[in-house]
């Protein structure tokens, strides 16, 4: 059994390799690679001029990859940055997380509906925890590193100092499988906008415009305005989806009217950068939710 298994691992390295995609092997049943640390290395073969991390030791060269996985199980990294590739990794909710928390898949398609594009159609696969990878290839002349949670929760990406664990891999949670063979895609525009570093801004000051109400809920609005207006690079969409969200409630319990809130929120966005019509739709599904799932005051 063993056996037959190193060999279907060996056959899907060998795919990959195929692809491209420059290979490591990674532990057997485990997402760890399986490389000696820098602290155990004997400065012998690949690392005869020093220690050679992952991302330096991965190949596309089929003699060193049977070699790799000649008699052992190793699942299989692919280093995405020598791969050329760009990986969207949809993440599941934690297992100790709110029953309402989106997955990945989910935050995902509601950054692409207010960007006005569809999901885009790529190489896709399947994780061990029924989260989905979405392959890229990376843009020419631009060297994008790793992040997390920035285009939306649960949706991280791995490029330049990244790696991902390639179908055929089996963990102890469950198997990796692709579950759309189709053409890598380019990595669209819009997303390489989106993760591409920009110069920070400053940030204007900004005069929440006076609004009936109640004192919390005029308090809350100011207070959450404020901090979409000084939001994080590159999270300036998500802190509006999360502050309008967080003052829905005092619409739901008739505390605030809703077009002063959208009104102020509005304001706040587009003072932050983001554009008219992005924070539009944006506040628009925030209230939506918020006031379609807002508990009773008394309970809250």
């Amino acid at each position: 059994m063993t056996h037959h298994r190193t060999t279907t691992l060996l056959e899907a390295a060998l795919r990959a390799a195929e692809r491209g995609w420059h290979v490591f092997p990674l532990r057997p049943d485990d997402k760890r690679p399986a490389l000696h640390g820098e602290t155990a290395c004997q400065r012998l073969a690949d690392c005869a001029d020093g220690h050679r991390k992952w991302e330096d030791r991965a190949t596309v060269d089929p003699d060193r990859i049977r070699r790799a996985w000649a008699d052992r199980p190793f699942n299989i990294g692919i280093a995405t940055g020598p791969s050329g590739l760009v990986v969207v990794d949809l993440d599941m909710p934690k297992p100790n997380s709110n029953t309402d928390t989106p997955s990945g898949v989910t935050t995902f398609g509601a950054l692409c509906e207010r960007a006005g594009q569809p999901v885009p159609t790529t190489y896709r696969t399947r994780t061990a925890s029924s989260g989905h990878h979405l392959y890229f290839t990376a843009p020419d002349m631009v060297r994008l590193g790793n992040t997390a949670g920035t285009l939306a929760p649960l949706v991280d990406t791995r490029a330049w100092g990244g790696y991902v664990v390639a179908a055929g891999s089996t963990t102890t949670a469950g198997p990796y499988a692709v579950v759309d063979p189709a053409p890598v895609a380019p990595l669209p525009g819009w997303l390489l906008a989106l993760l591409q570093p920009t110069r920070s801004t400053p940030v204007v000051s900004l005069v929440v415009p006076v609004v009936s109400g109640s004192r919390a809920g005029r308090a809350a609005l100011e207070r959450e305005c404020n901090r979409v207006v000084t939001a994080p690079e590159k999270q300036g969409n998500n802190t509006l989806n999360r502050c309008a969200f967080k003052v829905g409630r005092f619409v739901a319990w008739g505390d605030l009217a809703r077009h002063e809130v959208e009104a102020a929120f509005q304001g706040a966005g587009e003072t932050r950068g983001l554009t008219p019509a992005e924070c539009r739709a944006t506040i628009r599904s925030a209230l939506d939710s918020s006031i379609r799932t807002a508990r009773p005051r008394e309970t809250a």
